[in-house]
C-alpha cells in the first residue's frame, strides 16, 4: 500500500537543506575572505 504524500513536510525539508547549504557556502566564503585579508599586510594608500 502506498503512503499518503506529505507535500508540506517534503517542501520544508527541501527548503531547510537549501538554507543549510547556503549558510555553509556563506560561512566558507567569509572564512576565505578573512584568510585572504589576514595574509595581506595593511597598506597606506593615502
Amino acid at each position: 500500500m502506498a503512503r499518503t504524500p506529505n507535500y508540506n513536510f517534503e517542501r520544508q525539508e527541501r527548503e531547510r537543506l537549501k538554507a543549510q547549504k547556503a549558510a555553509q557556502k556563506a560561512a566558507d566564503k567569509a572564512a576565505a575572505k578573512a584568510a585572504e585579508n589576514a595574509s595581506k599586510p595593511p597598506t597606506d594608500d593615502q
